[in-house]
């Protein structure tokens, strides 16, 4: 597996990641075995950087990680996040007192005494982010993280962020069907020194070697609501994605590796997280980073898949709350 850094002057990681927000059961029903499987499949494959966060299953997808650490004593880099508060209403909390205490509780479910990448998961917009980043700083010094990242904010947020201290990720939603960060995100990125960590790098299963059926999906999977995936969106964007999987198909590559590679191709400061839950789905992907993109590959998928081309929008406007657009 590739190498990349996590940021100006931050550790050195697998250039694909592993979300492991699936492991709490977003997307379908799992248990800890498939998952201690699934995480075992990632490391042997060479992936050394997880991600999750403290609502993933309400600590869920901590312990399994925990649970995996205690046993197999692996040398990883891990993210959580926190921020959003889910009962007894969805909200966002950026206080001092609430990182604390979310961060400590992640620590313990992690079984570590630090973690290498702690994100504000979603920003407090009354709460100044220079504030917020005085208390991440803080962390850093006491030895609580070794850095701080924001996700699904704006590149002014992130420069006023910056300037207090180096940020060291940003994580908001990029792939093929998915192009905003394009729009001034990963160019600032780049500028500063930021590492961009695109989630749902795979459009959220849409880019894999079978669509997945919106109508056999789990009352409590999420994507149920999102838009791009009800009709009549989902019938339009599955008729203008299949040209690309046949693209894929016939270079010899699966679905995801291609779309993978297409991330991965847009700058050396990229390190997408894509999420399974499974070791099965985790074999469709892992190589993605040897896919070497010509010219004319990255015009052709230019050509089948323009930016803008999806149906229907990327959240509802329920799941959007706290989400910073730009542009």
């Amino acid at each position: 597996m590739k190498r990349r850094e996590l940021g100006k002057g931050g550790p050195q990681v697998s250039a694909l990641g592993l979300g492991c927000m699936s492991f709490a059961g977003f997307f379908g029903e799992t248990d800890e075995a498939t998952s201690l499987a699934c995480l075992d499949a990632a490391y042997e494959a060479g992936i050394d950087f997880l991600d999750t966060s403290n609502i993933y299953g309400m600590g869920r997808s901590e312990r399994v990680i925990g649970t995996w650490l205690a046993r197999s004593k692996p040398r990883v880099t891990i993210a959580t996040k926190a921020g959003i508060v889910t009962a007894p209403e969805r909200r966002f909390d950026n206080s001092e007192a609430y990182l604390r205490s979310e961060l400590e509780g992640s620590l313990k479910r992690l079984g570590v005494d630090h973690v290498d990448l702690f994100y504000i998961h979603r920003r407090e917009q009354a709460r100044p982010v220079e504030e917020v980043v005085a208390v991440l700083k803080a962390l850093i010094d006491e030895g609580k993280i070794g850095g701080y990242g924001l996700s699904e904010v704006s590149p002014a947020t992130l420069r006023r962020a910056h300037a207090v201290h180096p940020c060291r990720a940003v994580q908001n939603e990029y792939s093929l069907w998915t192009h905003q960060p394009e729009l001034g995100m990963i160019q600032t990125c780049a500028e500063l020194g930021v590492a961009f960590v695109p989630f749902s790098p795979l459009g959220r299963g849409v880019f894999g070697e079978v669509f997945p059926d919106p109508a056999r999906m789990a009352e409590t999977d999420f994507r149920r609501r999102i838009p791009r995936f009800t009709e009549p969106n989902w019938t339009h964007n599955r008729a203008a994605i299949e040209p690309f999987k046949a693209f894929a198909r016939a270079r010899g590559w699966s679905v995801a590796a291609a779309a993978l590679a297409w991330v991965l191709d847009r700058g050396d400061h990229l390190i997408p997280i894509p999420g399974t839950r499974t070791a099965a789905h985790l074999s469709e992907w892992v190589t993605a980073d040897r896919i070497v993109l010509t010219d004319e590959d990255r015009a052709e998928i230019a050509r089948l898949l323009p930016a803008g081309f999806a149906h229907g929008d990327r959240y509802n406007d329920q799941q959007i709350i706290g989400v910073e657009r730009y542009c």
